[in-house]
Formats: structure tokens, sequence, C-alpha cells
């Protein structure tokens, strides 16, 4: 079977799903599994893990084992053991990566085959669900993504004048979700006991992390606490916003939004609520007494929405306006990578891969931050990083200096081949076009 079509079939299978969702909302989905051992399900999955690539879990095999052993037999191994149900699932391998406040998250990876069979079953649950989830919600969606949710809240605040702002997200949401509440979410559309079971050892599968010295430690701190779905699975996306919606439908159907005209806007484990001036107060007590009744905590340190702030900016003529820009935050995090990525540790790097790696890296985050007001913040990142590129330059010559009269913008940008950023709206314009 070819890529192309068995990318049209499970095409066709989703749109089956998601149309029979829609026309019947209180429909339960009794036969899915077959769906999951499909062929064509199982090799659009390992194609869409294949280009997630991803490292390898505890078994150590990665994608090029796979190829190496025919991809053919290998899925058909695994179609087998889902039809006669032995499939198991392994153990998850944790890696622990710095959160945004300087903490750490932990990361927990399945193995390849866990991957596949994850994004098997996302393929067939997730129109399902898509039918259901409300229209707050941005995070994990096809055809939404983070921009639009900040436009989103802009819209709530320059159009309807909900200029008071409650700004959080949940304390470690992941792994706080419980389990009980959150398959009866699923189990509200899905009764099929084989997805059921398949999804509660998902949630409880033990942990495996290596220390320092090479020990294997195994924790057992999701099955023993009820609670957490694992971020680094493919599933875990879909659960948690399959668990957020409990919060929106009772901040909606409970009155407490038309009560203080309070809108929510959701991404992931990040939310706003936009409502009149005077409302914040009450929005953020009531939103914290469902968060609790959901088992879920606020944190208490939020400043921004994604990376952004919306706020109260000022024109060159002195009037004011509602507006978004990239956080200090967001700003302080770029200019600790470039920081990184010009570090002495890369002395032996050629110019041309330094070079190379920041372009990624300042075309990745103009990407994502070109709406607003952003020039100001562009103009602090690009003298940011043509500063350190030329000391960088200077120091794997042993030399000291700026490196402005060696270095000049000329040599960077032309050169080098340094990717400018945007220096006027209309140059932004241009660039998204």
């Amino acid at each position: 079977m070819s890529l192309t079509t068995s990318r049209k079939s499970v095409e066709k299978l989703q749109s089956s799903l998601q149309a029979k969702a829609k026309s019947e909302p209180g429909y339960r989905f009794y036969s899915l599994w077959d769906k999951i051992c499909r062929e064509d399900v199982l090799r659009e999955a390992l194609r869409r893990s294949r280009r997630n690539a991803g490292a390898p879990g505890v078994d150590g095999v990665d994608f090029a084992a796979i190829e190496a052993g025919g991809i053919d037999l290998w899925l058909g191994t695994l179609r087998e053991e889902l039809r006669s149900k032995k499939y198991a699932p392994q153990p998850l391998l944790r890696v622990w990566i710095p959160k945004r406040n300087g903490g750490q998250r932990p990361l927990s990876i399945p193995t390849v085959k866990d991957r596949v069979v994850q994004t098997a079953v996302v393929l067939v649950l997730g129109p399902i669900f898509e039918a259901d989830l409300a229209p707050q919600q941005y995070g994990f969606r096809p055809g939404m993504d983070a921009k639009m949710a900040v436009r989103r809240a802009y819209f709530h605040i320059t159009q309807y004048d909900r200029r008071e702002v409650v700004d959080a997200d949940l304390s470690d949401y992941f792994t706080t979700i419980p389990h009980g509440p959150l398959l009866r979410c699923v189990s509200r559309r899905v009764a099929d006991g084989e997805i059921l079971s398949v999804l509660k050892r998902w949630l409880t599968v033990p942990v495996w992390e290596r220390t320092a010295r090479g020990a294997v430690l195994r924790t057992t701190q999701a099955r023993d606490q009820k609670r957490g779905t694992p971020q680094g699975g493919t599933a875990s996306p879909l659960l948690a916003n399959l668990y957020f919606r409990r919060f929106l439908r009772a901040w909606y159907e409970h009155g407490h939004s038309e009560r203080l005209d309070a809108h929510v806007v959701n991404y992931a484990d990040d939310l706003v609520i936009c409502c009149p001036p005077g409302n914040g107060k009450m929005a953020l007590a009531t939103m914290r007494r469902l968060m609790e009744r959901l088992g879920l905590t606020v944190n208490d340190q939020k400043t921004d929405f994604l990376g952004y702030t919306v706020g109260r900016f000022y024109g060159k003529d002195g009037r004011a306006f509602i507006g978004t820009e990239p956080s200090r935050k967001a700003i302080r995090r770029i200019v600790e990578r470039i920081h990184d990525e010009t570090a002495s540790r890369w002395n032996m790097d050629s110019a041309e891969k330094r070079v190379d790696e920041l372009n990624a890296l300042l075309r990745g985050w103009s990407g994502y931050f070109n709406q607003g007001r952003v020039i100001r913040a562009y103009r602090v990142i690009r003298q940011y990083t043509e500063r350190r590129l030329r000391r960088w330059l200077l120091r794997r010559q042993g030399k000291r200096g700026t490196g402005y009269r060696q270095y000049p913008d000329e040599y960077l940008y032309q050169t080098l081949g340094l990717y400018r950023l945007p220096d006027s709206r209309a140059a932004v314009t241009k660039a998204k076009a």
C-alpha cells in the first residue's frame, strides 16, 4: 500500500467518523479497535511518527533500525499483535527539559512502537472528539495555532471592551489530570472496551529514568497517584484538551460567562479570561474554584499569554491604543539562546555553521512573533545577535574586541548570510506574505 493511498483512505475514514460525531452529539462509538488495526491507519501512523522523529524509548529501537529490518515486516508484526490483543505498552523513558521559568519539565518518551500505536489511536479518536471541543480551545487542533489564540484575546479586548484580563496557566497540568474523570470524558463518546483499556494502561505505565551513574530508577507515580498524562506521548495533547473541556463547559453552561461577561481563550495549559473592568477579581475567584473541583491548580506566577503581552501602548502621536507585543520573558529567552549559540564551546565550528544555527533560531522566533508591536523587539534582538556574532568571530581567532571594524554589517549579512530581522512594519508584512 503506497503512502498516498493510505493517507487518502485514512482521511476518508476520519471524515466519516467526524460527520457521525457532529450529526449525533450523543452517539457512542462501540467498534473502533478494528479501525486502529487497519493497515492504512498503522502505515499513516508510522509515517507521521517518523516525520516527527524523536529519540528512541527504553528499548533503544529507532526508526533507522525499523527501516533496516523492513518496514512491511515490522508493520505486519505490530498489526497482528494488535489484532490478537496481545499488545502491551512498554515503560516510558524519563528525561528532563528546561522550563521557561527556570525549572525543569519531565518528558516521558515512549518506544517507537508505542508512539505509532498512540498515533493510530489519535488518528481514529481525534476526529470524533474534534466535533466536541469548544471553539475557545486553540491548542493541538487542526487549522488552529497559538497566534490565533492571541488574536482572539485581542479581539475581545478591542472590539467588546473586555479590557480586564485574567492571565493564568495551570501548574503541572499534564501531570495532575486525574485518571478517573479523564477516562469518563473519553467513555462519553467511546464505548470500545479495548481502546479504554489501552488508554488506561498508557496512563499508568511505569517510568524508567537513567541516573548519572548508569543505573535505572523505576517509578510508578502515575499509577499510584492515579494522575497525569505523560508529556511526550502522542495521545497526551488530545487527552489534555478533553479534560480542559470540562472547565469550559462549567464556565459557559453554568452561566459564569454570561454573568460576568467573561470569555475564555485557551491554548494547552495557558488561558486568559477577558472581561469588562471591575469583573476580573470575581472571574479569577470563580475560575480558581472550578479548577479546584477538577483537581487542578492555577499557577500564580503567570505573567504573559503564549509569549505575548496584551496591554495599553502609545503611538508616535501619544495616542493610547490596545495592542500586543512579545513579552519580556520571550525576548529574554531568545537572547539567552543566541548567547548559547555564540558561546566559546562552538569555537571549532565554521562561521557558516554558526550562522545557519542562528538563522534557524531567528526565523523561527520572528515567524511566531510577527504580529502587533514587534519592531522594537526585533531591533533589540538584531543588535544583540550582531554583537555576539562579531565577538564570537574574534574569539575563535584568539582576539578580543567588538569586531565592528573587522566584521561590518555587510560581512555579516551579505558574506555570511545572517538573517536580518525586519526593521519596519511593511517589511514584516512582506515577510509574512
